[in-house]
C-alpha cells in the first residue's frame, strides 16, 4: 500500500471517529407539538331550537262570500285594491232573490188577512179556537220566512266589513256561485302581519305563547326580524295531524305584502338550567348519547368523555363532561392522542366560540 494514501486514510477514519464522538454527546431532540385549533365551548338553551316554514299573511284574513247562490254580477275590485269600512266589493244578480222576496211579503200578507178574518169570525162564534191558532200559526210562519228572504238580500251584495286590501279575486263576473262559496279574500288593515306555520306533536308541546323566533325570507336576503308567538293551536288539524301556530312580526319591513315565503326558528323557553354547546368539529368519536372531545390543559390535549343532549344544525349540546368556557380541540381532533403536546392557533374568544341558538333577531 502506498504510505502517502495509507497516511490520507487513517486520518479521514480519526476524523470520522471524532465526529461520531461529538454528536452521542446531544440530547434528543423532543417531538414537535401537534398544532391545533380551539374553540371555547359556551353555555345555550336546554331545549333545542325548532326550524320550520310558513306563509306570511294579514293577522285578520276573511273569505268574503254570498249568504245565497246565484250568478255574478259584478266584483267592483281588484287584488290589491285598498278599500274602505262599507265599501260594496261584489254582487250576484237581483232577479230570482228578489223574486222570492215579493213571494214572502205577499205570502206574510194574506195570511195577516186571513188571521184578522178569522178573528172577526172567532169573535162571532163562527169559527172554534183551534182554527183561530192555526191562523195564529200560518201568519207567524208567513211572516218568518219573508224575514228571512229579506235578510237573504241584504246578503246578495259583499261590502268591506272593515278598512282593509283585497288579498285574492276568486271569481270572475257571470260565474255561477253556490250559497257560502268564497269569493274574496279580504285582509283587514292596521292589525298587522303574521307568519303562519304548523309543528310537528314533539315539537308543539315545547313552544308557548310569549316565545321568541327569528323569521327570514327570500324577498329580504341577509334581513332577520324578529317575531313573537301569538297563537298556538290547542288541537290539530285533521287532515295534516299539524298544529298551527302564528308569529306576529314584532317590526315588518316595509311593503310586506301577504303570500311570501318564510323561514322561522324558534327559540322556546325553558325552565332547565342551560347546556354547554360545543361545534360538530370538536367532537372525535361517539356511540349513541356519549362521545368524547379534547380540551386543552397545559399545552397537552386531554380526552374528555361527554354526554350528548341533541344536536342542531351547526352544533352540539352537551348535557355533561364540560363546563361553558372550556376551550376544545376542533381542528386536528381527529389525528390527536391522549395527553399529545399541542400548539394552539388562534384561539377563538367566548364571545365568538360556538355557533349556539342566538337570541331572535341576533345574526
Amino acid at each position: 500500500m502506498n504510505q502517502n494514501f495509507a497516511r490520507a486514510l487513517f486520518t479521514t477514519l480519526a476524523f470520522a471517529s471524532l465526529l461520531t464522538g461529538c454528536g452521542s454527546n446531544d440530547a434528543p431532540e423532543a417531538p414537535k407539538a401537534t398544532p391545533v385549533r380551539v374553540q371555547n365551548s359556551s353555555d345555550g338553551p336546554a331545549v333545542p331550537p325548532i326550524d320550520t316554514n310558513g306563509t306570511v299573511v294579514t293577522k285578520h284574513e276573511m273569505r268574503l262570500s254570498f249568504k245565497v247562490g246565484g250568478v255574478v254580477k259584478r266584483v267592483h275590485v281588484q287584488e290589491g285594491d285598498v278599500v274602505k269600512q262599507g265599501q260594496r266589493l261584489a254582487e250576484i244578480e237581483l232577479t230570482e232573490i228578489s223574486a222570492q222576496v215579493e213571494q214572502a211579503r205577499q205570502l206574510a200578507e194574506k195570511a195577516a188577512r186571513d188571521l184578522k178574518r178569522g178573528e172577526n169570525l172567532y169573535a162571532d162564534q163562527v169559527i172554534s179556537l183551534e182554527q183561530l191558532q192555526d191562523l195564529r200559526t200560518q201568519s207567524a210562519m208567513a211572516e218568518a220566512q219573508f224575514k228571512s228572504a229579506r235578510f237573504n238580500l241584504g246578503y246578495s251584495v259583499i261590502t268591506a266589513p272593515r278598512d282593509g286590501v283585497v288579498l285574492r279575486k276568486l271569481v270572475e263576473e257571470r260565474e255561477l256561485v253556490p250559497a257560502g262559496a268564497p269569493v274574496l279574500v279580504f285582509g283587514e288593515s292596521g292589525r298587522g302581519f303574521v307568519v303562519r306555520a304548523a309543528l310537528a306533536d314533539r315539537e308543539i308541546v315545547n313552544v308557548k305563547l310569549g316565545d321568541q323566533g327569528e323569521i327570514r325570507m327570500d324577498a329580504f336576503p341577509g334581513q332577520a326580524m324578529t317575531g313573537t308567538i301569538v297563537e298556538v293551536a290547542s288541537a290539530a288539524e285533521e287532515r295534516s295531524g299539524m298544529f298551527p301556530i302564528e308569529v306576529q312580526f314584532d317590526s315588518p319591513p316595509p311593503r310586506l305584502v301577504s303570500g311570501l315565503v318564510a323561514r322561522l326558528r324558534l327559540t322556546p323557553t325553558s325552565e332547565s338550567p342551560p347546556l354547554t354547546y360545543v361545534p360538530m368539529a370538536a367532537l372525535v368519536e361517539g356511540d349513541g348519547d356519549t362521545a368524547s372531545v379534547f380540551v386543552v390543559d397545559n399545552g397537552k390535549a386531554v380526552r374528555r368523555d361527554v354526554r350528548v343532549a341533541f344536536i342542531t344544525a351547526d352544533s352540539i349540546a352537551l348535557e355533561s363532561g364540560l363546563r361553558a368556557g372550556e376551550s376544545v380541540v376542533t381542528d386536528g381532533a381527529l389525528f390527536l392522542e391522549n395527553g399529545e403536546a399541542v400548539e394552539v392557533l388562534g384561539a377563538t374568544g367566548p364571545q365568538q366560540a360556538v355557533n349556539t341558538p342566538a337570541p331572535a333577531g341576533e345574526s
